[in-house]
């Protein structure tokens, strides 16, 4: 995946100085052991630090090691002042963890009170205002620690990811499109620049484009991708052309960031004066890791970035789209899996999904725009949607969101996409959640969430609530189990 970041991680270890330093050195020797036994990379800061002098030394250790994201790692109780300035200079992603006491012969000369440093170092951290990553329950065994750093590692790459991170928009939404609102000011809290540029301004690019040298490369490769499902080539071309006028935008307008994430219009003047529907390209730069959101939807790409940056795969956006018709529940899943109707429903775009997520995947056309603009004859400039059923898999279904008010809120819900057919057009797929009606009442609905959302193709809730939480977002939704009320769920119901 491209347009992501790499983390570098490092450990660097703290000792009160009325502790043997050993004890906390030779602690963080066994957690890096134990790193090194899962398969993580980790540079092993060789300063104790017990003060700002030694604090200063391994700062500049650790950045001349080429560290970008850090484990304070408290083997014993730890000096509150010299850790905490460490994270405040190091700046995020900082991780604390705590070295938990190994065998009871060792309680008399070798107990490290680490348990206990935890507190004021989160305590000393909030005096800073210093953000740092504290894992659920932070104390541990070296192998525990290294289990720890591992849940860190997607965390780490979302937060670097998202402090530089340049979100690309064209055009005003659609009419009747203000669910997908995005109210700019969070997301400069959050570090991610906005640059919103017309639709005009796309299109001069795009007809700059025409004969790039690149197209016929680009066409290549969408025939190799769609195989058999190319059922349009003619409209190949034109789609080639627009990724290559993307591409050089993201390049050309990165600006003091790294990365790239697109929030297109796309329909309904795109039609008439490109000539097609952006769908499948959108689909493509999302699967190379530039998420490409359709309908101008600000919140959604940077979604789908955050998805991309926790899951290390491709991602969608999807329309929480239609209800599953009792009929194909009863003949395709009850019985067969342990969900009921309405934990069921269908995710919907138009042909956004990258091709490496559908079980066949066709190039068609936009069929509700074709019965608008041309209808009673064969589709020209509602060419371009890659569609097919999505394949089953492990799903997590997520959005981060700026609300009408400017206040961050969240939902996330994990599921699966289901082996049966949907019987329909576009990108879509049976997705089954559970209690997902009361999640979409009490949450959904309750909480006004527009309807798209993103998806991750694994199990990814744990890491996204705890970026979520790191970033200060205070309401966010999960798909509560039963017995569990909702704040405005009806008791007697």
């Amino acid at each position: 995946m491209i347009n992501m970041p790499k983390v570098k991680l490092g450990i660097a270890a703290v000792s009160r100085d009325c502790f043997p330093k050993s004890l906390s050195a030779s602690r963080r020797g066994m957690v890096v052991n134990a790193c090194k036994e899962k398969g993580i990379e980790i540079y092993e800061c060789p300063i104790t630090i017990e003060n700002e002098k030694d604090m200063l030394a391994a700062l500049d250790d650790l950045n001349g090691a080429g560290v970008n994201s850090l484990v304070v790692y408290l083997g014993n109780f730890g000096p509150e002042t010299s850790e905490t300035l460490l994270a405040k200079k190091f700046g995020i992603p900082v991780m604390f963890a705590a070295a938990a006491e190994e065998f009871k012969d060792k309680l008399f000369d070798g107990r490290g009170d680490a348990f206990c440093g935890m507190l004021n170092a989160s305590y000393n951290l909030g005096l800073r205002n210093v953000k740092a990553y504290i894992p659920e329950y932070p104390v541990g065994t070296p192998d525990e620690v290294a289990d720890m750093i591992s849940e860190f590692i997607p965390v780490a790459r979302t937060i670097l990811g998202l402090n530089s991170l340049k979100i690309i928009s064209f055009g005003p939404r659609p009419q009747d499109f203000l669910a997908c609102n995005a109210p700019i000011a969070r997301l400069y809290d959050l570090g991610v620049e906005i640059e919103e540029n017309s639709e005009l301004d796309l299109f001069e690019s795009y007809n700059a484009h025409n004969g790039d040298r690149r197209i016929p490369s680009i066409v290549k490769e969408m025939e190799e991708e769609l195989g058999d499902g190319n059922k349009m080539a003619g409209i190949l071309p034109k789609l080639a052309q627009f990724e290559a006028t993307l591409l050089d935008w993201a390049e050309n307008h990165k600006g003091s960031k790294e990365y790239v994430a697109f929030a297109n219009k796309c329909w309904p003047a795109f039609q008439t004066q490109f000539g097609f529907v952006p769908c499948y390209v959108n689909s493509r730069l999302t699967a190379k890791g530039i998420p490409a959101a359709c309908e101008v939807d600000i919140y959604g790409a940077l979604s789908e970035f955050i998805g991309e940056c926790v899951s290390d795969d491709a991602v969608t956006l999807l329309d929480i789209n239609n209800t599953v018709p009792a009929d194909l529940y009863n003949s395709d899943i009850k019985g067969k899996y342990d969900y009921a109707l309405t934990d069921t429903f269908m995710g919907f775009h138009c042909g956004n999904t990258p091709a490496e997520k559908l079980t066949s995947r066709e190039m068609k056309y936009q069929l509700i725009m074709h019965r608008g603009l041309e209808p009673d004859k064969e589709p020209d400039i509602t060419r371009g949607t890659l569609e097919g059923d999505i394949a089953p898999s492990d799903i997590t279904f997520f959005r981060l969101q700026s609300t009408a008010d400017a206040k961050l809120a969240a939902y996330v819900a994990e599921g699966e996409i289901l082996p049966a057919p949907t019987h329909s057009f576009g990108g879509i797929g049976i997705f089954a959640i559970k209690e997902m009606g009361r999640f979409y009442r009490h949450v959904l609905i309750e909480g006004r969430f527009p309807h798209h959302g993103a998806v991750t193709f694994s199990h990814n809730g744990k890491a996204l609530f705890n970026v979520f939480r790191f970033l200060g977002v205070e309401n966010i939704g999960f798909n509560q189990p039963k017995g569990m009320l909702y704040k405005t769920e009806n008791p007697f119901m």
